[in-house]
């Protein structure tokens, strides 16, 4: 029983010791907003060895892909230290198993099998917040999506009436209110970025990087290519992409449904055999009576 003591002492003055040395340096990130950190105060020895390792540099493509879903959940300003933040929040849990692991090999009767257990935990938890954090931004995306034929119908409907297409966006998010949408929420900093100083073209640009999304890509090129024209081109270019999206709309809402139906699968077998267990069983008890 020596080894889960060594390791689990190793684990507990190794992080103390990174702490006291080198997890004041990174004090400073602990200020920074985001949602979902719920160990912030443990991060700092993790901080410095991701960047004594240089994990950005020898996986590029993984810390590259997790930046990029970082700039759409919370904002492109300080994506590089959020993505070092969620970094070391995934290999502190890792942590916290591993040393749960040597607590139950020591308390309980599982031996060995406690550390095992830790590290497999210590393992695959890692790759659950990575997956957990593409599944937000898949939704994310897909929240936009939907919405996104319904705002460029009412957009449309006002640059018809006569407003222009400033007006009519500012008149549009104006109308949700403090509605805690994607979309919504990138269009109010849009609107914001106007307020500031921001040229039309500059806004909408830095909207469409925001938002991350195809289809705001080309929403926003149709745009800027027409809304100097006005009129009925305008209007015209915009109803045609209306229902572009509105067919894309539709293929999302029937991939959801498919998602739905699938995920139903499972539950729908286990009541099955339970019916069945429970059918069963008194038929089997009086045959052997």
């Amino acid at each position: 029983m020596l080894l889960p003591v060594i390791f689990g002492g190793v684990l507990g003055a190794g992080w103390l010791v990174l702490d006291r040395t080198r997890g004041q340096t990174y004090r400073h990130l602990r200020k920074l907003d985001m949602e979902g950190l719920r160990l912030k105060k443990l991060h700092g020895p993790f901080l410095f060895l991701l960047d004594k390792f240089e994990v950005g540099r020898r996986l590029p493509v993984l810390m590259f892909r997790m930046q990029h879903a970082i700039q759409k959940m919370y904002g492109i300003q300080h994506s590089g230290e959020k993505t070092m933040l969620y970094c070391a929040e995934m290999l502190t849990y890792s942590w916290l198993m591993l040393l749960v692991g040597c607590l139950l090999s020591l308390v309980g009767d599982m031996g060995l099998g406690g550390m095992v257990g830790g590290l497999a935990l210590g393992v695959a938890l890692p790759f659950a917040l990575y997956k957990d954090l593409n599944t937000k931004v898949q939704r994310r995306d897909q929240d936009i999506l939907m919405e996104l034929p319904e705002l460029l119908n009412r957009i449309v409907l006002l640059v018809g009436a006569g407003e222009t297409v400033q007006r009519a966006i500012v008149h549009c998010v104006a109308s949700q209110g403090e509605r805690n949408h994607p979309l919504y929420n990138e269009l109010r900093k849009m609107v914001g970025d106007w307020n500031n100083g921001y040229s039309f073209q500059q806004s909408f640009e830095q909207f469409s990087r925001r938002c991350g999304v195809q289809e705001v890509t080309i929403f926003t090129t149709t745009v800027l290519l027409n809304f100097r024209r006005g009129g009925g081109d305008f209007v015209l270019a915009l109803r045609d992409l209306s229902q572009v999206l509105w067919e894309k709309r539709k293929a999302v809402s029937r991939a959801k449904g498919e998602q739905a139906s699938s995920k139903l699968v499972f539950p729908m077998v286990l009541i099955f055999f339970s019916i069945v267990v429970m059918i069963g069983a008194p038929a089997f008890m009086m045959m052997n009576m």
